[in-house]
């Protein structure tokens, strides 16, 4: 729940995050007439701003508020950046906004989003108040889910749902459309995401696919592109923590790809502390693997570029785990964030490289 004083009156609601974000302690009322300078620095004295005014005013403040957030500086390291990109959530999410019941958000101009909010926060919709950042963030994950992301591996377009990666980073993709199989009667593919490596699999040639994620989310957004494309009769998605039971010729893995923590559903995706689930593949593969199979993992170097994990600790990792490297098939990112020279990782974006390792027993 969130309290706050108006008109005299003291208030309450459900707090509505999907992000997990507490609510802040001190909340203030705001409309059309709170300057960007004033927003700014109540947020960031940790006092948050209950929008009562015009939706559209309150897009543009927010826009305001984050010129005015301090970015990383370039070469200040990864730990800087994240420290900086959190600084600016905590400050941007202090604009709030009213839901009345069923998703309906009673400000001037406000944009329809019963749909987008059910997606991602369900179908119960008492009154509530939540972040006008995560909201914008809802409606941009609504559209995506609607229009989808066309990947050329597969011909045809995937459909991320709200908290479930995207894989605009079609690179990866293309390597597991392109290695060549070790044989087509059976597939895992452990942590699926939106299932595209599932459905590229499928599209292979692979008779039985097991797609597995431990995020119901996930198993949700997978079961809906599976189905989408028609292949729901060889391809089945099952939740579960990495592997399925059994053994396969083939086990595939794209793991998050930083050995750091989490601090958002999405973020999981990018973010796996501790290498938890790299080190939980790499070590239950050989007892899920038959005994001429391979296990494809798919990782980008970015975390030794920023000094994360070194590739002898990655070496090591497979040495430990009784894995023998058969292969490695490697490609540069083909998005425009290397490019950045103002990207505060500009260095290590510009160096990185994804690669698909072909472990054996």
């Amino acid at each position: 729940m969130i309290s706050w004083s108006e008109a005299g009156q003291e208030r309450s609601a459900v707090w509505r995050t999907a992000l997990g974000a507490p609510p802040p302690a001190r909340v203030v009322v705001a409309d059309d007439r709170m300057k960007a300078d004033t927003a700014y620095r109540l947020a960031c004295e940790g006092t948050a701003l209950l929008w009562r005014g015009d939706f559209h005013n309150a897009r543009q403040l927010l826009r305001a508020m984050g010129r005015r957030c301090k970015p990383a500086a370039p070469g200040g390291g990864f730990h800087r950046y994240r420290q900086a990109r959190s600084q600016r959530a905590r400050t941007l999410g202090m604009l709030l906004i009213p839901y009345d019941t069923g998703h309906v958000v009673p400000l001037r101009r406000a944009p329809d989003v019963r749909e987008a909010c059910a997606e991602a926060y369900g179908p119960d919709a008492p009154p509530a108040v939540g972040q006008l950042r995560e909201l914008l963030g809802v409606i941009g994950a609504h559209e995506w889910r609607k229009k989808g992301v066309y990947v050329p591996a597969l011909g045809a377009r995937i459909h991320p749902h709200h908290g479930v990666f995207s894989p605009i980073r079609g690179e990866y993709v293309d390597l597991v459309a392109e290695a060549p199989l070790p044989g087509d009667r059976l597939a895992f593919d452990v942590g699926t995401g939106t299932g595209v490596l599932a459905a590229v699999l499928a599209g292979r040639g692979v008779r039985h696919v097991v797609a597995t994620d431990l995020d119901e989310r996930a198993v949700a957004c997978a079961s809906a592109n599976i189905a989408r494309l028609g292949l729901d009769e060889r391809v089945e998605v099952v939740r579960a923590d990495l592997f399925p039971p059994g053994r396969a010729p083939l086990v595939v893995c794209n793991p998050p790809w930083l050995p750091a923590t989490p601090v958002s559903p999405l973020d999981q995706a990018v973010y796996d502390p501790g290498g938890r689930m790299l080190r939980g593949f790499l070590d239950g593969l050989a007892g899920h693997l038959e005994p001429e199979g391979e296990g494809w993992l798919i990782l980008s170097d970015l975390a030794e570029h920023l000094g994360l994990r070194t590739r002898a600790d990655l070496l090591a990792a497979f040495e430990e785990a009784g894995l023998r490297l058969a292969g490695r098939m490697d490609v540069a990112p083909r998005h425009d964030r290397p490019k950045d020279e103002n990207d505060p990782l500009h260095a290590a974006r510009a160096a990185e490289v994804t690669s698909l390792w072909r472990l054996t027993r």
